[in-house]
């Protein structure tokens, strides 16, 4: 059969090279981000050799939400942890290939670039690692929370009037400067009976007018609710939030993420709020740093006040010490002329302090009642508090130990009362015979090991056996206590016996009529470098909840007068007694006065690690000296090292090396490291 010549060519044509198939991603192969590919993270291990940001790809689907600041997981060493997107970059330093990683937990940017910074200079400041700081700048997240919608920025509040801050000198001064937005640091005694959270309040509120950010660090839960109330009648509830362990998970993280993403301006808490996210911080307040509250007790073991002093120093803010007492570092602010004081004239504070009596302060004292050195309430005490009731006026009794009789001793030969099971501390509960604090365990049939006695004395005498004592005293007036897990909040007015351990006085409206401080000796004679300085801070916390003397206020401490902080209280001169403090520590080479690191563990662990630490030209080892029982199958021993203050940062980086070579052996012996502790002795 013919065909056409077009269809012949149609037959021997060669057909045209078919399209190539769309490329098919391959299952399991990632691309980079287009932009900024490398992420640099910090990843969740507290290890001093990898206290280092580790790099990684950011996947392209992954891009919009690696910002900075938020919380990833990664491959590290072959196990999937959480670590924090610090920032991304153009190029990798690591020349090797880089893993991706794994998801983005949340695109939320909990870290913000000023906190990481302020974790990163705490870290290196208490030879730390940044992931232990930043567990406290960062709380654990909450989801439900984080998908809440925001709330609207508050808005910019009205400069308080703060005309009670006329009373101090440099005080109006001193709000001026951090209105201007200028970087003033101060101390600030408070007086006697003064509203110290309203004070606060118009400081923080000072700075929020001026459009900047807060942060108030107090000791406590009961002391952020007081000034976080202070400063919502003053800006409003949006524009202050309060950040404390009791809020619980979801309603901290809530408030915390207000702060960080700009709604509120003023933050009150306890040592943690010190990291608060606020942006633009104006003014960075603690009150009352003496408390030990202020010190964590996790590594790397930092204290609140240096904290807010760093990040003064890294963002530009102004600093408040507060407080009725003042301490050694506080005062050493004041001398090096970094801190300006801001306090009443003498006048002014006597007559709002009450009228301090103390054991014999006075000759006709002890003619009248000659067992006054030895009773543990003389006459004296017993006349202060029955004219306090008499006149309506609850009475203030501060104990320095909870519980009933919480130590005894020997009556023959004073050798310190062990249980004869695990040799630990016998003391008298609420009912029953002796037993052991460590084991539980009854010891009805005492007999000292030392002399053979079975007759026991109490050394200290707690709250509870206080309170039967005064309730049988005084058979008329209801007897309160507050401590331990019974904490009261307030009192009212009538008259009453309120016996509270240091740091759980509840307050009275119009205040106490009088206070007794009983067992001074007991905080006088611990061994502890700053049992002076605590105990006159304790005593001052209380009296300074009693009326003034006009008013007929009157404060009992059962402490020798001749001792400087009960000479401080009488005349209720904290400057003095902190100035002596800083002197005597000053000629002794302890902290503030220089910077000193304390080394506990195995003997051996301390030996080595001392053996390999390039300590600075000062730098001097004292110890070690043996921790407890030397006896012991597991001993421990406690070393010293100072430097002067100016190489403290060389300390702290040849601990950091140190304990770098101890986790790259992988030394099995625990070893625990503070840079200025509070228990030095």
């Amino acid at each position: 059969m013919a065909t056409s010549d077009a269809s012949a060519n149609a037959l021997f044509e060669v057909p045209a090279e078919p399209p190539a198939p769309a490329a098919k991603p391959v299952k399991g192969v990632q691309s980079p981000a287009a932009e900024l590919p490398v992420a640099r993270v910090c990843v969740d291990v507290p290890l001093a050799h990898l206290d280092r940001p580790y790099e990684y790809l950011v996947p392209a689907k992954s891009a919009a939400d690696a910002v900075p600041g938020a919380r990833v997981r990664v491959r590290f060493a072959g196990k999937p942890v959480d670590g924090y997107l610090l920032e991304r970059v153009a190029e990798a330093e690591h020349q090797g290939k880089l893993q991706f990683l794994e998801r983005v937990v949340s695109p939320e940017p909990v870290l913000a670039p000023e906190v990481a910074r302020l974790c990163r200079a705490v870290a290196d400041r208490y030879s730390g690692t940044l992931t232990d700081v930043l567990r406290f700048a960062v709380p654990p997240r909450h989801a439900r929370v984080e998908a809440e919608e925001p709330p609207e920025p508050s808005p910019v509040p009205a400069r308080p009037a703060a005309t009670a801050w006329g009373e101090y000198r440099r005080g109006p001064a001193f709000l001026d400067a951090v209105h201007a937005g200028k970087q003033a640091h101060a101390v600030w005694q408070a007086l006697p009976g003064e509203d110290w959270p309203a004070r606060l309040a118009e400081v923080a509120a000072t700075a929020a007018a001026a459009g900047r950010g807060a942060v108030v660090v107090v000791p406590d839960h009961r002391d952020v609710a007081r000034v976080h109330a202070a400063c919502v009648a003053l800006v409003g509830e949006a524009a202050a939030v309060a950040l404390s362990a009791d809020l619980g998970p979801a309603k901290r993280y809530r408030a915390w993420l207000a702060v960080r993403r700009g709604s509120a301006r003023i933050v009150v808490g306890t040592r943690a709020a010190a990291y608060a996210p606020v942006a633009d911080p104006g003014v960075l307040v603690v009150w009352d740093d003496g408390d030990d509250q202020h010190a964590d007790q996790r590594a790397p073991y930092p204290h609140g006040r240096d904290v807010l002093i760093t990040r003064a120093r890294l963002c530009g803010a102004g600093v408040l010490v507060a407080g009725f007492a003042r301490t050694a570092e506080a005062q050493l602010l004041l001398d090096s002329g970094w801190a300006a004081e801001v306090a009443a004239t003498r006048a002014r504070v006597r007559a709002a302090a009450p009228r301090v009596t103390a054991l014999g302060e006075h000759d006709s004292q002890l003619a009248r009642d000659p067992a006054a050195r030895t009773a543990r309430i003389p006459t004296v005490a017993f006349d202060a508090v029955r004219a306090s009731l008499q006149a309506g006026y609850p009475v203030l009794v501060q104990v320095p130990r909870r519980g009933y009789v919480p130590a005894l001793t020997c009556q023959d030969c004073r050798a310190p009362a062990r249980c004869r099971r695990c040799a630990g501390p016998l003391h008298v509960p609420d009912t029953g015979p002796p037993a052991c604090r460590w084991c539980a365990a009854t010891e009805a049939n005492y007999r000292c090991t030392a002399c053979a006695s079975r007759r026991l004395r109490a050394v200290v005498v707690g709250a509870k056996r206080t309170a039967e004592e005064l309730g049988r005293a005084f058979s008329g007036f209801p007897v309160r206590t507050s401590g331990a897990r019974d904490v009261l909040s307030t009192v009212d007015d009538r008259p009453a016996l309120v016996v509270a351990t240091p740091g759980a006085e509840p307050l009275s409206p119009k205040g106490y009529g009088a206070a007794l401080l009983l067992d001074g000796w007991a905080m006088l004679n611990r061994a502890d470098l700053r049992a002076a300085e605590e105990a006159l801070r304790r005593w001052m916390t209380a009296a300074a909840l009693v009326r003034p003397a006009t008013d007929g206020g009157r404060v009992v401490v059962l402490a020798d007068s001749s001792i400087a902080p009960v000479q401080a209280l009488v005349r209720w001169d904290p400057a003095w007694h902190a100035g002596v403090e800083l002197a005597a520590r000053t000629e002794l080479g302890f902290p503030p006065a220089v910077r000193m690191a304390s080394v506990d563990g195995a003997p051996d662990a301390v030996a080595r690690l001392l053996g390999e630490l390039a300590l600075p030209p000062t730098g001097e080892v004292l110890g070690p000296v043996p921790l407890g029982d030397p006896d012991s199958p597991t001993p421990r021993e406690r070393a010293l090292v100072r430097v002067s203050r100016a190489e403290g940062k060389a300390l702290a980086d040849a601990l950091t090396t140190a304990q770098s070579l101890r986790a790259t052996r992988k030394d099995p012996d625990p070893l625990r490291v503070q840079l200025d502790p509070l228990d030095l002795i």
